[in-house]
């Protein structure tokens, strides 16, 4: 009965202010970038493996991994990306799977899975019941990352240009946060979206099995009373 809701956006959408007011709402919220970062320390099987193709050289003085020196080796060797994912995605998968039965077991509605490329890799939105896209306009976009990251304008368009356009990934989500406005416009939609996730028809239909159990079981208790005490 609970489901899962995807939550993507682009680079500079504003997908981190999102997942900020979810968290406020006391939703639960499954970060697949911080798993993804957990996943490759020392002491885990996806460690040891990124090692044992990629060498040492990949590796900072304390036994970490240099993200940036790995990040400039697959950013120029599509196939060495697709190796990494395929070392990566398993055990990040499994780890987003023991936080959802987490989740599952302390009783929540929904859990959110953030999850950066969910519509470029496309195998996990058949697991969810709803997505949703952090939008907000291309010259938004553009402006918001050369501020942040203090890019040239060709530097920005390059990286938001490596992914999948926020407009070609709008026809895939089933809802839309539009990010392009101020803070407290984007507050608004994510209190609609909560509350709209929260009465979802699923839930109506667990609660109305859930009165009928309940009620059939006081029914049994109260035969079972009156057989003992007559």
């Amino acid at each position: 009965t609970m489901f899962l809701v995807g939550l993507s956006g682009g680079i500079a959408s504003g997908k981190s202010t999102v997942v900020a007011v979810l968290r406020e709402l006391g939703c639960a919220v499954i970060d697949a970038d911080v798993i993804a970062r957990e996943v490759v320390q020392p002491h885990f099987k996806a460690y040891q493996q990124i090692v044992r193709y990629f060498g040492s050289k990949i590796l900072l003085e304390n036994g970490e991994i240099n993200r940036e020196a790995l990040g400039n080796i697959i950013f120029s060797h599509p196939e060495k990306r697709q190796l990494l994912n395929s070392i990566t995605h398993p055990e990040i998968q499994k780890e987003m799977l023991k936080q959802i039965l987490k989740y599952f077991v302390l009783g929540y509605r929904y859990v959110i899975l953030d999850i950066p490329l969910l519509f470029e890799t496309n195998r996990l939105t058949k697991f969810m019941k709803y997505t949703v896209l952090v939008y907000c306009d291309p010259p938004t976009q553009l402006s918001r990352l050369m501020k942040r990251n203090g890019l040239s304008q060709a530097e920005a368009e390059a990286r938001i240009t490596s992914q999948l356009p926020l407009d070609e990934k709008r026809k895939l989500a089933s809802h839309i946060i539009d990010n392009s406005g101020d803070r407290e416009s984007t507050r608004r939609q994510v209190l609609r979206l909560h509350a709209h996730l929260e009465d979802s028809l699923d839930f109506l239909w667990l609660r109305l099995a859930a009165g009928t159990v309940v009620a059939g079981l006081g029914g049994l208790v109260y035969f079972l009373l009156r057989h003992f005490m007559s």
